[in-house]
Order: structure tokens, then sequence, then C-alpha cells
């Protein structure tokens, strides 16, 4: 069932309920008017009588002056003699019955068994007379019914009234849902562009607000991911271009003097000793080139001996390199026991923090601290530098730190980066174990 229907139907039952509870709570109020406004007459009309017959000291003669009394829609009174005859002081009114009668059920439901009263009045003259007072709640019932009939048409107005209105927002709101719907559709496929025009009720602006937000945010992901691609393509390219330029100059140009050494060798004449000392340096020379092209590729240190030892090895290359600046290498013993998968991506990350260090940092001192977290099962990659730092917005603006919160991310790791100018940074990588 879509939303729609799902609060219409709520809606008509929630009226339903309402008009149930709303007519029983009526049908109950009426019967109580009906029961009050009669008890009232009876009462009223039995005092009039005492007032007029016991306290102004009438006798049974005078009893002519009530017959001026109006006759009354709810009772029939009367007075009887001793020896049984009917004086009639006010009969009831003529053409009692209503032109538009209540149901016979509302009548049922309406009337209250009301006997009739009858009253010793006691006259001037010493007589006795009895007072019969019989309700007719009829005309009451009717008024009751009217009034209901009035409240239960107003009340199904006002309910009608709601449900058009009600009806109205809710088809502004699937609306504007319906355009919500269509733009994440838009999202999925890509088109990042496409944002929402504002909307009318907070809420629903709040939530085209956030598409908005999260659609500029994947459309900065995508270009910032569309660039480092770029840039992973061109180092790759420059990576295969300077592989054949090493293999050109390097291998070629020794392959080709061994190889003229060696034909020399066949010479009557020829320097043995010198000619297999030349042959000698040139494969140590290729030997150590072969070494470094292959550390470049994939160190095979970290296959054979561990993170632990490829670390050990690249610090203690950099402290060649750069022996004025302080190393720290600080790990704990059972990293080497991480997967190959995960020891080669840290490996890189460090790799790749060293470099930017020595390159732009101008640091004197740099720690490298590997350690895991037992009580979170975690690892915890942390490098810090003393040097120049940087702002936000140069965080980012190479593809160094980029490519690490690639990798990190790959690693369904986080990553945070504490910097600020002449203040050094800290890369602090938290990666589940």
């Amino acid at each position: 069932m879509s939303l729609r229907n799902q609060i219409i139907f709520r809606i008509l039952l929630s009226a339903i309920v309402i008009l149930v509870l709303a007519g029983s709570l009526t049908l109950w109020q009426a019967r109580r008017s009906v029961e009050k406004e009669i008890s009232s007459s009876i009462q009223l009309a039995v005092d009039i009588m005492n007032l007029g017959i016991n306290h102004l000291n009438l006798s049974s003669q005078d009893l002519s002056h009530f017959r001026a009394l109006q006759p009354s829609r709810h009772l029939s009174i009367q007075l009887q003699q001793a020896n049984g005859h009917l004086l009639s002081i006010q009969e009831p009114a003529l053409n009692t019955q209503p032109e538009s009668p209540p149901p016979d059920w509302f009548v049922k439901a309406m009337s209250v068994d009301f006997p009739s009263i009858e009253h010793q009045i006691n006259t001037r003259d010493g007589q006795q007379l009895k007072l019969i007072i019989t309700p007719r709640p009829l005309d009451e019932i009717t008024e009751a019914w009217q009034e209901s009939i009035m409240f239960f048409s107003s009340m199904s107005l006002l309910m009608v009234l709601s449900f058009f209105a009600i009806h109205w927002v809710l088809s502004k709101s699937l609306a504007a849902i319906s355009v919500m719907v269509g733009t994440l559709r838009s999202i999925e496929t890509g088109n990042y562009h496409h944002r929402l025009p504002s909307f009318s009720a907070l809420e629903l602006d709040t939530i085209a607000n956030a598409i908005n937000h999260l659609s500029s945010e994947l459309q900065q992901a995508q270009s910032a991911n569309q660039a480092l691609t770029r840039h992973t393509l061109s180092i790759q390219e420059a990576e295969r271009q300077q592989l054949s330029q090493d293999l050109h100059d390097e291998f070629g140009q020794s392959l080709t003097a061994i190889k003229v050494m060696a034909a020399a060798a066949v010479s009557p004449k020829a320097d043995l000793t010198q000619i297999s000392r030349s042959i000698q340096d040139s494969c140590e020379h290729l030997i150590q080139v072969l070494r470094s092209m292959m550390q470049q590729l994939h160190p095979l240190i970290l296959s054979q001996l561990g993170l632990v030892a490829t670390l050990e090895d690249l610090v203690s290359v950099w402290q060649k390199r750069y022996p004025n600046l302080d190393w720290q290498l600080d790990y704990d013993p059972d990293i080497d026991h991480l997967p190959d998968a995960l020891s080669i991506q840290l490996f890189r990350v460090i790799q790749e923090c060293l470099t930017n260090c020595v390159r732009h940092a101008q640091a004197q001192q740099i720690k490298i601290e590997l350690h895991t977290l037992e009580t979170t099962q975690e690892l915890q990659l942390a490098i810090s530098d003393d040097g120049q730092g940087c702002s936000d917005q140069q965080l980012y603006s190479g593809f160094g730190l980029k490519g690490i919160r690639e990798r990190i991310h790959s690693l369904k790791g986080r990553l945070d980066i504490i910097t600020a100018p002449q203040q050094g940074m800290q890369i602090t990588a938290i990666i589940p174990l």
C-alpha cells in the first residue's frame, strides 16, 4: 500500500472512531439533558402549585385562576378532588406532535421512565386535592435530536474540510517527495550537477538541502577521484618510461660493453685480467641497478623478511641520504604477522609520508610509530615531523595526501591530519584488524 493510501486509510479510520465516540457521548449527554429538563419542569410545577394554593390560601373555588397558565410542552397538570373528579389546570399544548419527529430508535434511547407525580394539596376551605403531573418528554427529545443533527452535521462538515485540507497538503508533500526521488535517481546515474529547489515546508527544505549537499560532496569526490586517477595513470606512464630509459641506458650500454670485452678476450694479445675485472665491474653495476629497479617496483624484502625489516631498511636508506635528520622508528614486534595486503599498503603510506617530509616539510626530526591497539583490535600508524606544516587550504593541493587517504579508506580505516603553518604535521591512521 502506498504512503498516500496508508495516510488516507488512517485518517478515515480515525474519523470513524471519533464519530462513534462523539455519537456515544452526544447520546449520553442528550439523555441527561432530557432527564434534567423534565425533572426541573416537574419540580417547578409542584412549587408553583404549592405557592398558589397553600401560601396564598386559595379555596377550591379559586382554582380557575390557574387555567390562565400557558400550556406546557413537557407536562400535563391536573387536580383530582376527593370524589375522584379531575380538574384540568393545564392541558397539553395543541399540536404537540412535532413536524419532524425524531426516529424511533432515538426516542427509545432518550426515553427515561418518568412516572406520574402525585402531590397532596390542602385548600383554605379544608378540601384535600391531589396534584397529578404527567411528563411528556417528546418535545424535549425532538430538541435533543435537532441539536444532535446540527452537531453531527457541523462535525461532518469540519471533517470533510479537514480531509480536503490534509489531502491538499499531502499531495504537495508527495509531489515534493517525487521530485526528491527523481533527483536521487539522477544522482544514482552519476548526474551530480542536479539540484533540488527550495520548499515551503521546513522539513522538506531540510531534506532537500541535505540531498543538495550530498550531491555537491559526491561531485567533489568524483572530481577528486578523476584527478587522482589521471595522476595515477600519469605516474604509471612516467614509471614505465623511466623503466624503459633505465633498461636502455644501463642494461643496454653495460651489456654492449660486456659483449665487446668478451669479443676482445679472444685476441691472443688481450689482457684477460683487465677484461675480466671490467666485466665484473659491469656485472656489479648491473646488479645494483637491478636491485634499485626491483625496490621501486616492489620491495622483495617485505615478502622475504616482513614489515619490520622493510621499515628498518627504508629508514636506513633515508638516513644515508639525509644524515642530518633525526629519524625515529617505534613499532610493536607483532606487526610482522599482518596480512601481506595490509603490509604493502602500510609500507606505501609510510614511503609516501617520508617522501613528503623530506621534500616539503624541511623538518629536523621525523618519527614513525606503528602499534596495535588490543582493546579495539585496531592498528595505529602515526607519522609526525617538526617541519613548517601547512594550512588547511594547502593540505590537499597535491596528490600525495590524497593517495594516502585513498589507501587508508581502501583498508576501511580513518585518517586524521593535524597541521598548522610552522607547527609541523602529524598524520594518524586507525585501521581495523
